[in-house]
């Protein structure tokens, strides 16, 4: 509850009525008894001291938005007392409403010196940020490719029907006859030239013999992801791009943004590295620990990560038999806005 005292009368004794507030007071948000800050330097700043009028002013500003969600509601009449202004507090706009139109009556209550009045608060969503607990601003991270690549190519619907090669070698050893290996292109790009890459171009050749066709494709892509600005926020996350089709393919093309998910809110001060661990366990003996059904789950359980989010997916089919198949992937880095609980006292 945010108590205000505030007097309600005008030069000579008497009341200041609507006809003191200006016309068109009615309406727009005022207080019944309130005047424009005109008229108030007119009738009632020499009853008011500096202090009372500096915030009568301030309430007088707020005709235009305030009176949605909430209402005031005089509680009673004091006498006797010089007036004066309740403790300085920040008041939201939103919380003012005209009480002579919450009671439904089109003249201001009667008094002789002065009335208490109580901000009430009744049900509107559209009248927020009175208790924030959170707030945001806009980032963009920095953002590394940390040229660690797991790749696996389905050639069709047999479960050992697949080729596969990453930059993990323990994962390479437990591929046997299946292991591929690829040419790889990489091309980071700062195209603001602000010092934070923007974007990373990615290409993957896939040499297939002439009786190996490719229908589907899951890849995984690990990044370094920075945030500076509030805390400092380090986290190894990845992009996972996957697409299937029942028609051979001979080149795959994807566009999209490397997003933030967030499930918890960041710090806003200090340093957080709780994410700052390999999504994959490249030194791990265990094919359980390269199952892409386990790292996604695993990856899935954090409060923070990033996805590769529309990626536009472009199949182009017709592949000669001497030509590789051919990935394409190009992942922007984008501005974030980043959620953090407000410091509280």
């Amino acid at each position: 509850m945010v108590l205000l005292e505030h007097p309600l009368h005008g030069a000579g004794g008497r009341e200041a009525g609507p006809a003191a507030a200006g016309p068109g007071a009615r309406g727009r948000g005022l207080v019944p008894g309130l005047s424009l800050s005109r008229s108030l330097s007119q009738q009632q700043q020499p009853r008011l001291g500096r202090r009372d009028f500096r915030l009568v002013s301030s309430l007088a500003t707020t005709r235009k938005t305030a009176g949605r969600g909430w209402s005031i509601r005089a509680l009673g009449h004091l006498a006797g007392a010089r007036p004066r202004v309740g403790p300085a507090r920040a008041v939201p706009s939103c919380m003012l409403g005209c009480a002579a139109a919450a009671a439904g009556t089109s003249s201001p209550p009667r008094c002789r010196s002065r009335a208490l009045f109580r901000l009430t608060a009744v049900s509107d969503p559209e009248c927020s940020g009175f208790w924030l607990k959170q707030s945001a601003y806009r980032e963009q991270p920095t953002v590394r490719f940390r040229y660690e690549v797991l790749f696996v190519a389905t050639l069709g619907p047999g479960p050992g029907s697949l080729l596969a090669w990453s930059t993990f070698p323990a994962f390479n050893r437990l591929q046997e006859d299946r292991l591929r290996v690829p040419l790889l292109s990489t091309r980071e790009e700062d195209k603001n030239q602000d010092g934070k890459m923007d974007l990373l171009h990615f290409k993957l050749e896939l040499p297939l013999q002439p009786t190996e066709h490719v229908v589907g494709v899951q890849l995984i892509l690990l990044f370094s992801y920075h945030l500076y600005r509030m805390s400092t926020f380090v986290m190894q996350s990845m992009a996972f791009l996957q697409f299937f089709s029942p028609v051979p393919e001979s080149q795959l093309s994807m566009n999209g943004d490397l997003k933030l998910n967030q499930r918890q809110l960041l710090h806003h001060c200090g340093l957080d590295t709780r994410y700052n661990v390999s999504v994959v366990n490249g030194t791990s003996p265990f094919a359980s620990d390269y199952d892409l059904t386990n790292i996604i789950a695993a990856y899935w359980d954090r409060n923070v990560t990033t996805v590769f989010s529309d990626p536009n997916p472009l199949w182009m089919t017709g592949r000669a038999t001497d030509a590789p198949f051919i990935i394409n992937a190009t992942i922007r880095y984008p501005v974030e806005v980043i959620l953090y609980p407000l410091k509280t006292a």
